[in-house]
């Protein structure tokens, strides 16, 4: 599961106020929901392309701090897409994740890359017994 953050200023409610209807939207109808860091995601088991095997997505809420944008994109081997004729399905899984994140958190694909390299190189220079 990854997390992703908003920009400096901006909030994920002000920027998808119906988390369900976008997921639906962007991948099919969420069919459960899972727990993850005390929020509910919505799970979508059989989203519209024939790339992803399952999607969950949702806001994770902290008291203490802004909410984020928790994402896992399960995928299906690439040489079974292709096998079943559905070589076209892959561009459109590309833009309709990065659409998606686009929207939740304002940041294009360069940005959410250095962003997370900028999270890990944070984390790797705090010593781990303090």
């Amino acid at each position: 599961m990854r997390e992703y953050k908003m920009r400096r200023g901006e909030y994920l409610e002000e920027r998808i106020p119906e988390m369900e209807t976008t997921v639906e939207e962007y991948f099919g109808p969420p069919t459960a929901t899972e727990e993850f860091e005390g929020s509910d995601l919505h799970v979508v088991e059989d989203p519209e392309n024939a790339v992803f095997e399952r999607i969950v997505a949702g806001t994770v809420e902290y008291g203490s701090k802004k909410d984020t944008l928790a994402v896992h994109f399960e995928e299906r081997p690439a040489e079974e897409v292709i096998a079943e004729g559905n070589a076209d399905a892959a561009a459109d899984a590309v833009d309709a994740k990065n659409d998606f994140l686009l929207e939740a958190t304002g940041r294009d694909a360069k940005s959410r890359r250095e962003s997370m390299k900028r999270t890990v190189e944070d984390d790797a220079e705090t010593p781990d017994n303090v």
